[in-house]
């Protein structure tokens, strides 16, 4: 078969769909959405995988979505409960604060039967915490998972938002994961919520990280320090990169843009080095942008494929 004819690995963003309301406006957001735009804007074939109200919010979203290049037909639309919104204000350092509603239609996610066949045809899913905040889509989540082939990446991105999350919760979802991913911020308060017995100098970014590899079955995990770049820690090696230095327009979507390009590279069995570099030019491109689905930029998109 020639490169032209090679199937597009199929990549999953699975949890949450909603409308992030910002003081100038409304814009589409999620990380799942996000992750799956940069995706499919780096050549993979990025799916949503989701749920959204019968409702104008939702019609909306899936118009979006549609005329972004995503493939909207794994998005399930409910009749009972509202598409979700954020409210997210802007700091002065462009830094987002969200206001999550609740009971929406990303929290009542269904397995079916064509979520199976998606599950079984999936060479990467990346899955959250927050999406996980109900029982209903928490289940779900898990099947989805479950049903993944072998050989398939699991990314589990953390996002510690508001009151969403437990320490069985996070300990669970790591399990299911092959990749974890988390921000520096939120990486002490993972590992105390882990209950990590070490202290001190032995909770170094890598010894710690290494200590969740062997605790919990990861293969990589992933640090990221915002402008200071990130470190990619396996069981036997390590990779940090220092960042790209861009002028920022907001930060949103920029860590999930940054998912997107390290799981573009692992499944090509890149090594940590090109991985990183990848995604800290993606992260800090989105960066520099308004909003998380900006117009593709050939350019970049090239500098990132190549790394």
């Amino acid at each position: 078969m020639s490169p032209s004819q090679t199937p597009r690995p199929l990549v999953v963003g699975l949890g949450e769909l909603l409308w992030d309301l910002f003081p100038k406006g409304k814009q589409l957001g999620g990380a799942p959405a996000n992750f799956a735009y940069i995706t499919a804007l780096l050549g993979d074939s990025g799916m949503v995988a989701s749920r959204v109200g019968d409702d104008r919010l939702g019609q909306e979203a899936l118009w979006h979505l549609k005329s972004s290049g995503l493939d909207v037909s794994r998005i399930q639309r409910d009749p009972t409960h509202p598409t979700g919104t954020v409210k997210v204000e802007v700091d002065l350092r462009g830094q987002p604060e969200y206001h999550i509603s609740e009971n929406v239609a990303w929290d009542f996610l269904e397995f079916s039967e064509d979520w199976v066949s998606l599950a079984r045809a999936t060479h990467a899913v990346c899955f959250g915490s927050l999406a996980q905040r109900n029982s209903v889509s928490r289940a779900t989540i898990r099947a989805f998972l479950s049903a993944l082939p072998s050989f398939a990446i699991g990314i589990f991105d953390v996002n510690l938002r508001q009151s969403y999350f437990s320490g069985d919760l996070l300990r669970d979802s790591a399990r299911h994961a092959t990749i974890l991913k988390l921000n520096h911020e939120e990486f002490p308060r993972f590992l105390d919520l882990l209950r990590c017995p070490l202290k001190g100098s032995e909770r170094s970014d890598i010894f710690a990280a290494r200590w969740l590899c062997r605790e919990l079955g990861i293969r990589l995990v992933c640090i990221t320090r915002g402008p200071a770049g990130s470190a990619l820690i396996t069981a036997e090696s390590h990779h940090e990169h220092p960042g790209f230095s861009v002028k920022i327009a907001d930060t949103v979507g920029a860590g999930d843009a940054f998912t997107a390009a390290l799981v573009h590279h692992a499944l090509r069995g890149s090594s940590l080095a090109a991985m990183n570099v990848a995604a800290n030019r993606m992260g800090a491109w989105v960066a520099s942008q308004e909003g998380a689905m900006p117009a593709a930029d050939p350019e970049i998109l090239a500098e990132v494929r190549a790394a």
